[in-house]
């Protein structure tokens, strides 16, 4: 029943986002910005309806007005995002969202696009979700191969998981670009944020913790082993990371630091392509659906699921990220650059800081920030304001 209700709700949300594709599908296509020329157009457009003056300095992505970002905080922001993605297996998407949106001020600056000009709303909406896919899609090639070298990636579920996510990683960017507008896609990032606080808070629940029994016995055998090499003692951990035990197409099995688990392929495969889906909607990685999806419905830690994410992330954000080139997507490339640098740097740091940071604590962080960030962009979609705003002006 567990496994059934978490792609009951995957499947239901997948649906959803469907749905909401359909309905922007009357677009007119020539509001799509599909090149720089077309950029040019509507800048003009949004000039003559007072939306910009074209005579103000160019900011991102060359539009008169818009923010000018400074590459040192987004390179500081980026480290911080490599280092989340890399150390949880989530919620670096949505980190990189927080920086292209609250921090370098993009959010504020396309909500105010509208009507005539709404086509610089859409363009820079999806500029914001491709750019995030490019931080969690490097993010996740260097996590996964640190996590292979420590010996923490499961790649039978990781490969299942990035089989099934091609498919939605090229349906949706080709299906929506140019057509979500920010006020949609803030209120929608906001409730995926929200939602996955609450599947991560009942995780931790007594019910929720009974089927995570052997999860906890590998991470204490872990944090034990982890402990005692610290100390100074001679341990050979190579072979007590993940060992295949077995493999046909209805059961997967393998070992990890003496803990026996196994999987149905099927899970997997189905859960990427949702779960995929989903993400790039979002423009995120889905390492936030991802390490619940794993943890749930195959049983493994969360340091073995931080690293089988990240492969599926990979192959996710490759299919993602062309498919919104294809479609024309603008990228301001030297921030993009800029943040990829960073990214190595933190997602270098990630799996070596994870070892002395207790599962529980990890858990907990990502509880607290999922809330906090869900709530302040729900509040942002629906009045314009962020939350501290929201609170100064009820009280």
């Amino acid at each position: 029943m567990h496994k059934k209700f978490f792609l009951a709700c995957l499947f239901s949300l997948a649906l959803f986002l469907a749905l909401q594709g359909m309905a922007f599908a009357d677009v007119d296509v020539e509001e799509i910005i599909e090149d720089p020329h077309l950029l040019e157009e509507a800048i003009q457009s949004a000039h003559e309806s007072g939306h910009l003056d074209k005579d103000d300095p160019e900011g991102y992505l060359g539009i008169p007005g818009a923010p000018q970002i400074n590459l040192f905080i987004a390179f500081i922001w980026a480290i911080v995002v490599g280092w989340i993605f890399s150390t949880v297996g989530a919620f670096g998407g949505i980190a990189a969202g927080i920086g292209h949106i609250s921090i370098y001020g993009l959010g504020a600056y396309a909500d105010k696009f509208e009507g005539k000009s709404a086509a610089i709303n859409t363009a820079v909406t999806d500029s914001i979700r491709v750019s995030n896919q490019f931080m969690v899609g490097f993010s996740a090639l260097v996590s996964t191969l640190n996590y292979w070298k420590l010996g923490r990636l499961v790649i039978p579920v990781g490969i299942a998981l990035a089989i099934g996510s091609i498919l939605g990683s090229y349906l949706v960017p080709t299906l929506t670009a140019g057509r979500i507008s920010f006020e949609d896609y803030i209120s929608l990032f906001g409730i995926f944020v929200l939602a996955l606080g609450c599947w991560m808070f009942y995780q931790t629940t007594p019910r929720g913790q009974k089927s995570k029994k052997k999860a906890k016995e590998a991470a204490q055998a872990f944090e034990e082993t982890m402990k005692r090499k610290r100390s100074g003692e001679a341990i050979d951990t190579s072979e007590l990371g993940v060992k295949m035990t077995s493999f046909n197409p209805k059961k997967i099995s393998f070992a990890f630091y003496g803990v026996e688990f196994s999987f149905n392929p099927l899970f997997p495969i189905l859960g990427g392509f949702v779960i995929a889906a989903i993400a790039a909607f979002l423009g995120v990685g889905g390492g936030f659906m991802l390490v619940p999806f794993i943890t749930a419905v195959a049983g493994l830690p969360m340091y073995l699921a931080a690293g089988t994410s990240a492969l599926a992330v990979l192959v996710g954000m490759i299919t993602a990220i062309l498919s919104y080139l294809a479609a024309g997507v603008l990228v301001h490339w030297s921030l993009i650059g800029t943040q990829l640098v960073g990214i190595f740097i933190g997602s270098m740091i990630g799996p070596r800081t994870s070892q002395y940071i207790p599962e529980k604590v990890l858990t907990r962080i990502f509880i607290v920030l999922a809330f906090y960030v869900g709530i302040n962009y729900i509040i942002m979609g629906i009045t314009g304001t962020q939350i501290h705003e929201f609170l100064a002006g009820a009280g």
